[in-house]
């Protein structure tokens, strides 16, 4: 390479050798498939060897025959099976020779001159009934410096040619076009004509106007092997002026460069659209992430209400056991039943039975009504999620499936969609709600027996209740009886009742806050508890999106400014000899 060049071309070389360097390094970050990365690679490599031309299209096109033409010997053989066919590799050399390499790939020497400054690949027919035929001729298309497309002039432009063609014009190539077999028309009408479709559809599929010469392989090599007068027929002369003249050294060298740089710009591209898709994935991700992050905010708001509500109820209990405590006093507590207050067991237990009443009872039952109300929130907030993932699953099963799948991003993240889903799942179809009261109601009697100073094992909220209340009868007893011992019943009971509403609106004003705080915390404690769970749940996901996220934005930024700067560099080198 470096021979023919001319002194003005090595900044491109140097400049073209940095940003291809940048593209390999890109790929391999943003994880491209070993075949893309190797086409790159190879692509590369092609800097330092000869000029590449390769002939592909349909088998029976008469490929072997036209490149037997093109270096006017029957170097290879002519009329082969598909069965039989294999891809070749024409290089200069002191005699003619032919061995097979590595991947079956045959390397055909021979003193030919064009040979010393390019080398010709003969593909297998893109028709051919052999698969690995067409895998190989698209394993060397990334590397052609000018791809010659031969159709043959009885069938033009088939099918198969078409899907080919469109994938060789997803490389960035150069095409040129050639129609061989010409010398089967009649006259110049009929060949005009295929010239024209071939050129109008090529030209449609293409986007632009390829060159296309009409030759025959066959008139050329009579020519050249001692029948002269046929080589205007043949028109075979234009084609050859083309390659060995108007394909001078600096053409070539352009051609040489836009093809690792097509290469790349088709690779950019490419990897910039897979960026984009998962990105659109990862925003539906996040809309996602976002809408249960919403659910969980609503749902922390709904329970403060619910509680504050359910918590009023059992508030207005003591509130109204407070207001009968008042009555009692006030029934109790005067000069007319002075011989009722010196029986301590009766007023004691007229006071549990007109005060306290069921007021135990009630305080349990809207506890155990609160505490329901929790768990059964709880478990509305692990379906809602389950069906959240559900309907993402399979809403989306067919984008995931069908993605490009290059490095583990489809599948870790199919894995933690469903790891989660699973999860969710296995919450609701496990929930147990009476195991999960009964630990919430565990907690809140411990919670409450500790605020209120109980001591001991965690007792039942109605149990508190009456041991406080039995406690505020006792010292009411009691302030009676210090009353009649001192004999100023008659002065002293108006003092002693108001000091006994006093002192039990104290008594049940504490326990009242005591009971709000300590349900509160456990109440704290349990949205907090269920909230983890869920935010535990969700977090791995969470944090595979966000990362992703990040780390795809950057790569669309980079592959869309490298696709950028390779197709501005391509544009500057010889855009009339090389544009694809």
């Amino acid at each position: 390479m470096r021979s023919v060049l001319k002194p003005g071309l090595e900044d491109d070389l140097r400049d073209a050798r940095a940003l291809l360097g940048e593209l390999r390094d890109a790929l391999g970050r943003f994880g491209a498939t070993d075949a893309d990365r190797s086409a790159m690679e190879a692509s590369v490599r092609q800097l330092d060897e000869l000029f590449l031309l390769v002939v592909v299209g349909e088998f029976n096109a008469g490929k072997s025959a036209f490149i037997n033409a093109l270096v006017g010997s029957p170097i290879l053989i002519e009329g082969v099976t598909p069965t039989t066919a294999q891809l070749h590799v024409l290089r200069y050399g002191d005699a003619v020779t032919a061995a097979t390499g590595p991947g079956g790939v045959c390397v055909v020497t021979a003193p030919v001159s064009l040979l010393r400054d390019l080398h010709i690949v003969d593909t297998p027919g893109t028709n051919a009934i052999i698969r690995e035929h067409e895998r190989l001729t698209a394993d060397f298309v990334p590397r052609a410096d000018l791809v010659l497309f031969v159709t043959s002039a009885d069938r033009p432009f088939t099918e198969t040619e078409r899907a080919f063609l469109d994938t060789i014009r997803n490389w960035g190539k150069k095409i040129i076009i050639v129609i061989n077999k010409i010398d089967i028309f009649a006259n110049e009408a009929e060949l005009q004509q295929v010239v024209a479709f071939v050129r109008d559809s090529a030209s449609r599929l293409l986007g632009i106007t390829p060159e296309v010469f009409p030759v025959s392989a066959r008139l050329a090599m009579r020519a050249k092997r001692g029948e002269p007068t046929v080589w205007t027929a043949s028109q075979f002369g234009r084609l050859e002026d083309y390659i060995q003249h108007t394909l001078d050294d600096e053409t070539r060298f352009a051609l040489k460069l836009a093809n690792p740089l097509g290469v790349g710009e088709a690779l950019s591209g490419r990897y910039g659209a897979i960026a984009a898709e998962r990105l659109d994935l990862l925003r539906e991700d996040l809309a996602l992430l976002e809408v249960i992050e919403g659910q969980l905010a609503a749902y922390r708001q709904d329970l403060e209400r619910g509680f504050a509500l359910r918590m009023g109820a059992v508030e207005k209990v003591l509130l109204e056991m407070e207001t009968r405590g008042h009555r009692f006093f006030d029934d109790t507590l005067r000069i007319g039943r002075m011989f009722d207050l010196l029986n301590r067991p009766r007023i004691q237990k007229e006071f549990e039975d007109r005060v306290v009443g069921d007021a135990p009872r009630q305080i349990e039952q809207r506890v155990t009504e609160l505490i329901d109300w929790l768990v059964d929130q709880d478990f509305r907030q692990w379906h809602a999620i389950t069906e959240r993932l559900a309907d993402r699953r399979k809403a989306h099963a067919d984008r995931i499936l069908g993605a490009p799948d290059i490095g583990t991003f489809h599948t870790e993240r199919a894995r933690l969609i469903d790891s989660v889903g699973r999860e969710a799942a296995r919450v609701v179809d496990t929930y147990d709600r009476q195991r999960e009261a009964e630990a919430i109601a565990n907690q809140a009697r411990t919670a409450v027996t500790a605020a209120a100073a109980a001591g001991g094992a965690a007792l039942g909220l109605g149990t508190l209740i009456t041991i406080a209340a039995s406690t505020a009868a006792a010292d009411l007893t009691g302030v009676v009886m210090a009353s009649l011992v001192a004999t100023l019943g008659f002065l002293i009971i108006p003092a002693r009742r108001r000091r006994a509403k006093r002192e039990m609106q104290q008594k049940v004003t504490a326990l009242r806050e005591k009971l709000a705080a300590a349900m509160r915390a456990e109440f704290g404690r349990a949205t907090a508890a269920s909230s983890a769970r869920i935010g535990q749940t969700v977090e791995p996901y969470s944090r595979f999106v966000r990362a992703e996220q990040t780390r795809w934005q950057e790569s669309r930024a980079t592959l869309i400014q490298l696709r950028d700067r390779t197709k501005e560099f391509r544009a500057r080198l010889k855009p009339s000899s090389i544009q694809a």
